[in-house]
């Protein structure tokens, strides 16, 4: 059975990269936002087994986002995958209820490592 994914980045060209990626490793990309009232919207919708989530997206951004998603399923997974490579955005992000941050441009195996892990581990409620 695929894990499931959604994954929210306000580029184009990232979510293809990432949705790839991860698409090559058995994931099945359920569903793509390209801000953050989107990923919140699509994550109640689809219920995936882990997110991707870029920081800054125009409207409601990425903390915002993985917030209301963490509110809505506390042992939803969600991996900050962001080019704000900043100590306080990232502790900010694993306070937030994030399992981990991968910086871009970030290695294929990276992605797909942490993604698995995510998904295989407990989550800190």
């Amino acid at each position: 059975m695929s894990k499931r994914i959604l994954i929210a980045d306000d580029s184009v060209l990232m979510r293809m990269m990432i949705s790839d990626c991860l698409e090559e490793d058995g994931w099945e990309v359920v569903a793509q936002a390209s801000d953050g009232q989107q990923a919140i919207d699509l994550y109640r919708q689809h219920r995936p087994d882990a997110t991707t989530m870029d920081i800054v997206m125009p409207g409601t951004d990425g903390i915002f986002a993985l917030r209301k998603i963490r509110e809505f399923d506390p042992e939803a997974r969600v991996v900050v995958v962001s080019a704000l490579n900043q100590t306080k955005m990232i502790s900010e992000a694993i306070r937030s209820g994030a399992y981990d941050f991968i910086p871009k441009p970030f290695m294929p195996e990276q992605l797909t490592q942490t993604m698995n892990a995510c998904v295989n581990s407990a989550v800190a409620v």
